[in-house]
Order: structure tokens, then sequence, then C-alpha cells
């Protein structure tokens, strides 16, 4: 009786405790359809450009600094939700808070422009010469998936047409609980070994500054969803082993990959909005060191 009642009260224990973590997750993902709002795993389409019918454009995770989106379209774009840090915000609001909530609330907002590239570390590929899109021919898919560990979001091009042949990529975001960076892992689903595009884009205004292993972008972008624009934070860390040196171009800092079938990149956002990394010198202090 003694031992059954022990028993008892360490599964009810672990039980209380099991609730107690998940009430305060550190990460979270979201897929849905607007027609109906309901939460879904995947999305498989024939159509590649989903961009206007898949809530908040495309597959998204968040941590507890910021959300990334995938676009489920060509563009292999991931654009930014900058957040205060104080909770998690993404199935709640959905990526679009009311400028109400914004000031009484101290919620974040979408005040990432994408513009035509693929933004914060999103994915294109190079031929050599210029920067080749992801076209899918042959369909799209995009997955969400969460873990003990963390919180995941995928989105795949089929058929894509890249120097006489077709390859499949895939773009995978990671966020781990207590954990404010981002990981980007591209994949050609196949093994072929291509250069994968990618980087950090900017506006003029905003403070660029990049090394051999880091980009850091810091400012207020373009007026877009947000009525009161407030300068962000977008920085990336890389393996310099794996890239060329960083080119800046005339709205991004990008990079080309060493042909590989895979690479991985590192994304940081942050805002004024948060308590450390509030401003463009401790957000460049933070992506410099090695």
């Amino acid at each position: 009786m003694i031992k059954t009642c022990t028993m008892k009260r360490f599964f009810l224990s672990a039980l209380l405790l099991f609730c107690f973590a998940a009430s305060f997750a550190q990460t979270a993902s979201s897929l849905f359809l607007r027609s109906d709002s309901l939460q879904v795993k995947e999305i498989v389409s024939k159509e590649a450009n989903r961009y206007k019918d898949v809530g908040h454009h495309g597959p998204a995770v968040e941590n507890s600094h910021m959300a990334l989106r995938l676009y489920f379209n060509d563009s292999g774009a991931i654009d930014l939700y900058s957040k205060s840090g104080r909770g998690m915000e993404l199935l709640k609001y959905k990526w679009y808070p009311t400028q109400a909530q914004q000031d009484s609330l101290g919620t974040g907002c979408d005040e990432y422009m994408v513009g035509k590239t693929v933004g914060f570390g999103g994915i294109a590929l190079w031929d050599g010469e210029k920067e080749v899109k992801l076209k899918a021919t042959k369909g799209r898919t995009a997955r969400v998936w969460d873990s003990s560990k963390g919180s995941f979001a995928e989105l795949i091009a089929y058929g894509v047409e890249y120097m006489g042949d077709t390859v499949d990529v895939s773009i995978t975001i990671s966020v781990t609980q207590k954990n404010r960076e981002a990981k980007v892992t591209a994949r050609e689903l196949s093994g072929k070994k291509v250069m994968f595009l990618t980087g950090v884009n900017y506006h003029p205004g905003e403070k660029v500054v990049f090394g051999e292993n880091f980009i850091s972008v810091w400012g207020i972008h373009p007026a877009n969803v947000s009525t009161k624009p407030i300068p962000v934070g977008a920085g990336m860390k890389f393996n310099p082993k794996k890239f060329n040196k960083p080119e800046k171009t005339d709205n991004m800092v990008r990079i080309v990959s060493l042909p590989a079938s895979s690479i991985s990149t590192t994304l940081i956002g942050a805002s004024v909005k948060e308590a450390e990394l509030n401003s463009a010198r401790r957000f460049e202090e933070y992506l410099g060191r090695k």
C-alpha cells in the first residue's frame, strides 16, 4: 500500500512538472490555411505559390526573442517578427497583433521588409554568375513539428531548374528552448552538390557591418505592416570555410557557398523593445564574438 501511494505521488509529481514545463515552453511552430485557420503539420501542394492562401504566408517558428517564417512561393525568403523577449506570441497573434496590442501589451511586430531578396537568411541558388530562385516546377511542401528540444519549420521546392538539371531543395528553420538563435539548414534532397546563396538584406539608412564569419544589419525598415517602425537587428553567423567571402550588393550582404549538398547558418534577431541586444553596438558585439 505504501509503495502504491508512493508511485502515485511520483507520477502525479511528474505530470505536474510536465504541465508546468509545457506552460512555459520557449518555442512554438505554426502552419495553417487562411480559409479555416486550423493548425496543421503539413501542406502538400502541386501549386508552387500558396503565399496568399497560407496563414502568415508560410510555415513559421518562434523562440522567446523572435519568430521566423518561410514564404510559400519561389522567393526562398525568410522574414523576421521582432519581439521584446518576454513571452510567446506566434500562436496567439498569428504574426499580426494590432497596433493597440503593440502599444498596450508590448507585443512584437512585423517590422522587417524582405522586398525582392531572400530576406533574413533565406535561400536561393547560385549558378556561378547569378542568383537562381527556388522556382518549383513540381510543387512544394510545407511542414512544422515540435519536439522536446524545440520547434521546426520546413519548406521544400521540387523540380528547381538549375544548371541544366533539376534539384529538390529543402529549407529548415530550427529553434531550441532557452536559446535566442535559430539555425537554418538548406539541403539538396538527393545529395547533389550545388552552390547555395544566402545573406541578410538591408535598406537605406540601416547600419551594415560584416566580417569573415558574421553579418549585422541594424535600423528601421520601410513602413510595411507596422505604422510605427522601430529599429530592429538581423544578424547571421556562418562558417567561413563553407562560403566565399561576403559581398555587399545594393540591397543585401550575400554569401555564396562552396559546392555542397547542404549548408547551415545561424540567425539572430533583435529589437529596441528588448533588454539585451537593444542597440546597434550591443548587437554587433554579440555577432562579432568568436
